[in-house]
């Protein structure tokens, strides 16, 4: 409220300093740019709950999904060595040696 409170004095002046045409059209078009960021803050700051959720639904099936496959990967199978085991000895000397 205190920034229109300044306006206006400031276009009085303008007004009775007849500034020229291309001076008024800055003016106008910082005034419009301005209006138009604070349109998109208000807008962002109403739809930020409902992205916020989507983006936190998101999450949990993304973490879903992760246990799933760790407990697929858990249960090992019958008669079989894991896989890991394997490759993450053959990984560490493969490293020391290069």
């Amino acid at each position: 409220m205190e920034a229109v409170q300044e306006l206006l004095p400031l276009a009085r002046e303008m007004l009775a300093a007849r500034p020229r045409s291309k001076l008024v059209k800055l003016y106008v078009l910082g005034g419009v740019l301005a209006l138009v960021g604070a349109v998109i803050g208000l807008v962002e700051t109403v739809c930020s709950p409902f992205a916020a959720a989507g983006r936190l639904r998101d999450q949990e099936a993304a973490a879903a999904e992760l246990r799933a496959a760790r407990e697929r990967r858990a249960l090992p199978e019958k008669g079989k060595q894991p896989a890991a085991a394997l490759c993450g000895r053959a990984l560490s000397n493969r490293l020391h040696a290069s």
